[in-house]
């Protein structure tokens, strides 16, 4: 058997994101807009689902994004070293522009949809098998009855998107995914591949404000609260 239904979610916005920071498997945590959006999306994605398990990758901004939607749900997040971000090496905490000035040739690669051979940056292939090794394994672990919710990060789900529709790994054909938005996938009919289809693609808050990435139009007291309460003492 597996699950009836896979939430591929992106964790909230962080200081990297903020200022086009390339993130990798640097662990920095959600900023005050990226728990608002947590918070923000955790509510739209309980009102359409009921989610029964949430996994995440053990990098901070993706933990406790997921610990905001399982605390809501009253369930515990299982953590999966395999979800983390995709590594990229040398770049990682660099801007673009950083990169393109130091690196010129590999950045003109990567953006082409190659592979960077010479600053330690993980392989698309490699994101994309051990990414959906976990999410098949914890989806088999299920029922149809079930709702999966894994909470990773925006390289990685569209590595794992990839991997579990099918597709090659340097499959170009989406958009990236928005911070706190999601991506649905339901299983195909038995034996037949891909064993996954996609129902739906950056899903997220509809008008929650006027700039998801800027945060909240008018931040009220009950948001600077839930901020305190939502950030992790570590």
């Amino acid at each position: 058997m597996t699950a009836g239904r896979l939430v591929l979610w992106r964790h909230g916005r962080t200081a990297y994101n903020a200022s086009a920071r390339l993130q990798g498997q640097v662990d920095i945590p959600l900023d005050d807009v990226g728990r608002w959006q947590a918070r923000v999306a955790a509510t739209t994605l309980l009102a359409a689902h009921t989610p029964t398990h949430v996994v995440s990758s053990d990098l901070g901004r993706a933990a406790d994004t997921a610990r905001i939607l399982a605390q809501a749900a009253g369930l515990v997040v299982t953590f999966d070293a395999r979800l983390k971000e995709r590594a990229f090496g040398e770049w990682e905490g660099l801007t673009g522009a950083e990169i393109h000035e130091r690196w010129p040739d590999d950045y003109a690669v990567w953006t082409a949809g190659g592979e960077p051979q010479r600053v330690g940056a993980e392989s698309r292939a490699d994101v994309a098998a051990r990414t959906g090794e976990a999410i098949e394994e914890h989806a088999a672990a299920l029922d149809r009855s079930d709702l999966l919710v894994v909470v990773s990060h925006g390289a990685a789900i569209g590595s794992a998107v990839a991997e579990l529709l099918g597709m090659p790994a340097n499959w170009r054909w989406i958009t990236g995914m928005h911070n706190a938005h999601w991506a649905e996938l339901v299983p195909s009919a038995a034996g037949t591949e891909p064993r996954w289809r996609l129902a739906g693609y950056n899903l997220g808050p509809v008008g929650a404000s006027s700039d998801w990435n800027a945060g909240p139009d008018h931040p009220t007291e009950q948001d600077r609260d839930a901020d305190e309460e939502t950030r992790d003492p570590r």
